[in-house]
């Protein structure tokens, strides 16, 4: 028999009819072991406004109540139905039935489904703040435009209460006495003492827990946004293990805990191996927006939201959706739209600068107060670093304007700066795993590294470019006397730098004009606003809007819409502009951004906007902003241009110094490095005598033959070395020389009656790894000549041909007055006597893999031997 307990009395509830459940003042609820409703009484149906028909043969937890699909609530379902007993009774809050309810929820497995029962406890009032805002936006059409600072100063880091799903204590960060706590705190803590405030945290905490606390405390590293993360099993309660978070701020020690997932696999937990993926395909991207394309869908894959945003901050503090990922059958579209800076007003992103997340189950939850004991003293408790502070209802009615409940927001930071928000969203209340959440904060803090690399990688190569196009402006300033001539003819001008369509210098009463500008009369006027308008102290001006401040200017914005100008010296009788035309473009935003911000009544004093459909403004007069780096490289370039030409020759005198330093330097690397090649060359012609002295003191003829082509190899390299010693150019070898010269050494070294005939292309240069490995390949083919091609009296000649082939290419052509090769010469065997195909062939063909060249063969009548390489 199955009962359950209602109003003191012990129902049956497999033993009653349908009929007799719908009589009951309970809601009875019927589900399979998947949590589908096979049951549902009318009291259910009144406590829900859910009618049967619309929810039977629909799983409770994910489509019905989603709100329930939690570890405190779902959890407890899978759990008992994978023990085969089922029988649990709790407190829970549901925020969107017809208004808010807190029940006594009882869960008892039956003969062939699982009953639940709804008993209601209490009618929360908590759901003013949605009255309030909605009685407001009723008053809208006669509502004044207020101060959009009002919502900048919502106080939103004391909110005075949590979100449901977890429980939270407050102690003092000296004494570890609990001085506040969420009124749910016997949700987890069911066996401390009734009175829990004024209690050592020790008391109702795992001591070795508390331990820690106290040694982070003691060395500081509990504060600023840094926390304790530990997985708790609680005293009374073996089988619920709790996810505890800890930060100390303020003075006070702030202390979540939430019951955890029993099983990974009930609430999508992510796992070391799914974070590791996702990083490493965030790190395969190339660019900014496929970062931020794969950094949203790798991220809605880790928490399941519906749709994921990455949203990007402009200089203004108005966002942009630059990436989206979506189920579907998302309605609504936000990307490429741009959202205005007081979406997300100042003090809010100040709190995302400071606390990284923010996860909300559910946007209709019933917020859980903290209650504060006498000795708490000094006012709210400041919930800035908290995991489940509760929203803004302001932000509440935003989320609900734009259809979302469940919701995610996760700090981008690049460079200790906001860049930008993770957002998630998901149209029913969305419960994130505490494993699964750190994931995702993981996985976006390696998507802000992968923005700092490629922006900083983009930047690098721009400044680059910049800096040696300044460069060589400076360079031509030291050489000339007139600095405006040498910085607007010649190859490189004002006009290469910053991408500027024009450019002018005005000095004294005169302005040089290049490129795209204002008439001469209309620079000069633009430069006395300028002295006019800057403060002393100020050197540069930007501005990518400027006709709109000045009044010279304002009739040729096609083509001066953008001006950037940095003074020279200190009396300002010289200046230097640089000009970029109008881009006329479209802005697509979500909702029309001139709408006034509308005061609203009660709890929310201002009403957030309502509308998120595309509003496109047509934008005029603006240019292409310039970058900070652009500005600063400008006021650079006025400096030098100052310090080399205008305040003193010595400057010039110095850079001329440094740049004949460089020079010397130059010349000494040059110099060096031919004394280096000199020397190779002698130790290499030493190491050849060596060889030959050592042949003529063996007297086997196969050893007398190795020392030979031994000392015949080393010789070919040195002649290389040779060469670069003569060479103008230290990096490069004249082949034709060196093989002549190598030539000559290999005819003396095989004695008298033998002869190179050698025919070489002056000035053909090649690198040295190509010199060396031919001249290897040369020394083979001409010592193999002299000692299998010679005629039986021991004479023989080699012709070698040494000719460009086309661009970067050479050909070297070996051919003997022999009776040519065989058939099948490559693949015979080294005779007895040394001969046929053996370390020299070897050795030749090493070479041309390594410079990738083709070896051709003929006989012609004597053998030919032709590489292109």
């Amino acid at each position: 028999m199955t009962t359950i307990v209602a109003d003191g009395d012990a129902i049956d509830m497999d033993a009653l009819t349908a009929e007799q459940r719908d009589g009951l003042d309970i809601g009875v609820i019927g589900l399979d072991a998947a949590g589908t409703i096979v049951s549902f009484s009318e009291g259910a149906s009144a406590l829900t406004g859910l009618s049967s028909d619309a929810v039977v043969g629909r799983n409770y937890f994910r489509e019905v109540v989603p709100s329930t699909n939690v570890p405190s609530f779902f959890g407890r379902f899978l759990s008992g139905t994978r023990r085969g007993q089922l029988d649990e009774s709790f407190d829970f809050v549901f925020g969107r039935m017809p208004q808010p309810l807190r029940a006594r929820v009882r869960m008892r497995r039956g003969d062939a489904v699982t009953w639940l029962t709804i008993s209601p406890v209490e009618t929360l009032g908590a759901g003013q703040p949605r009255e309030a805002v909605m009685a407001a936006i009723g008053r809208r059409v006669r509502a004044e435009p207020v101060d959009p600072q009002l919502c900048e100063r919502e106080p939103i880091h004391i909110p005075g209460s949590i979100q449901p799903n977890a429980v939270m204590l407050a102690a003092d960060a000296g004494t570890l006495e609990i001085l506040a706590h969420s009124t749910n705190v016997r949700d987890v803590l069911s066996r401390a003492p009734e009175r829990i405030a004024g209690l050592p945290l020790s008391d109702v905490l795992p001591s070795a827990f508390v331990e820690t606390i106290r040694q982070r405390l003691a060395s500081a590293t509990l504060d600023d946004g840094r926390s304790i993360r530990r997985t708790l099993k609680l005293a009374g309660d073996d089988r619920a293990s709790y996810y505890a978070i800890v930060h100390a701020h303020s003075g006070r020690v702030i202390v979540e805990l939430e019951l955890e997932p029993e099983h990974p696999e009930d609430f999508r937990v992510a796992t070391q191996t799914d974070s590791e993926l996702a990083v490493t395909r965030l790190r395969a991207a190339e660019t900014l927006n496929g970062a931020a394309r794969i950094a949203a869908l790798e991220v809605r894959a880790l928490t399941g939201f519906e749709c994921v945003l990455v949203y990007r901050f402009d200089g203004d503090w108005n966002g942009e959706a630059i990436a989206e990922d979506k189920v579907p059958d998302w309605s609504r579209a936000l990307l490429g739209l741009r959202f205005p800076a007081s979406d997300i007003p100042a003090q809010a992103r100040a709190l995302y600068t400071k606390a990284k997340s923010r996860f909300v189950i559910d946007r209709d939850s019933v917020p859980v107060p903290l209650v504060a004991a006498p000795a708490a003293g000094n006012g709210p408790i400041d919930l800035t670093f908290a995991q489940h502070r509760t929203l803004s209802p302001i932000h509440l009615e935003y989320q609900r304007n734009l259809g979302v409940n469940g919701s995610m927001s996760i700090s981008i930071m690049v460079e200790g700066r906001l860049w930008g928000l993770m957002i998630g969203h998901h149209r029913h209340p969305h419960y994130v795993a505490p494993e699964t959440r750190a994931a995702a904060t993981v996985l976006t803090d390696a998507f802000a590294m992968r923005v700092q690399e490629i922006e900083a990688r983009r930047l690098w190569t721009e400044r680059q470019a910049h800096l040696d196009t300044e460069g060589r402006l400076v360079r031509g300033l030291t050489r000339s006397d007139d600095f405006v001539a040498a910085l607007t003819a010649g190859s490189t001008t004002l006009l290469h730098l910053f991408g500027s369509t024009g450019a002018a210098i005005v000095s004294g009463t005169r302005a040089t004009l290049i490129g795209a500008t204002p008439p001469e009369e209309a620079v000069r006027a633009i430069g006395d606003w300028l002295k006019q308008t800057l403060a002393p102290a100020e050197t540069t001006y930007a501005d990518a809007n400027f006709p709109t401040q000045c009044p010279a200017a304002a009739a040729h914005r096609e083509i001066a819409s953008g001006l950037l100008a940095a003074f020279v010296d200190e009396s300002r009788e010289h200046l230097l502009l640089w000009f970029r035309p109008e881009v006329s473009s479209t802005v697509t935003w979500s909702g029309d951004p001139r709408k006034p911000v509308l005061a609203g009544s009660g709890p929310v004093a201002v009403l957030p906007r309502r509308s998120f459909e595309r509003w496109v403004e047509e934008r005029t007069g603006f240019a292409t902003p310039w970058a900070d780096w652009q500005v600063s490289l400008a006021g650079s370039l006025a400096h030098a241009v100052e310090g080399v030409v205008l305040r003193q020759r010595r400057k010039i005198d110095e850079l001329t110094g440094l740049l004949a330093e460089k020079e010397r330097l130059l010349a000494q690397k040059d110099l060096l490095t031919r004394e280096i090649d000199h020397r190779v060359k002698n130790s290499l012609q030493i190491v050849s005598a060596f060889l030959q002295m050592q042949r003529r003191q063996v007297t086997d003829p196969a050893a007398r033959q190795a020392f030979a082509d031994t000392s015949a190899r080393v010789m070919s390299v040195a002649r290389v070395h040779d060469s670069l010693y003569q060479a103008e150019n230290v990096e490069e070898v004249d082949l034709g020389q060196t093989i002549e010269a190598l030539c000559a050494d290999l005819a003396g070294m095989a004695g008298g009656g033998h002869a190179v005939d050698l025919t070489a292309e002056p000035g053909l240069m090649v690198p040295y790894r190509k010199a060396v490995a031919l001249s290897l390949i040369a020394t083979e083919l001409v010592t193999n000549a002299f000692k299998y091609a010679a005629k039986p009296e021991g004479v023989g000649r080699v012709a070698v041909t040494v000719s460009g082939h086309g661009a970067g290419t050479v050909r070297l052509r070996v051919c003997d007055d022999g009776e040519g090769l065989p058939e099948g010469w490559s693949e015979t065997k080294p005779r007895a006597n040394g001969t046929g195909v053996g370390l020299g062939m070897k050795l030749i063909r090493a070479m041309l893999d390594q410079i990738n060249a083709r070896l051709d063969v003929d006989n012609a009548p004597g053998a030919c031997f032709t590489i292109t390489a």
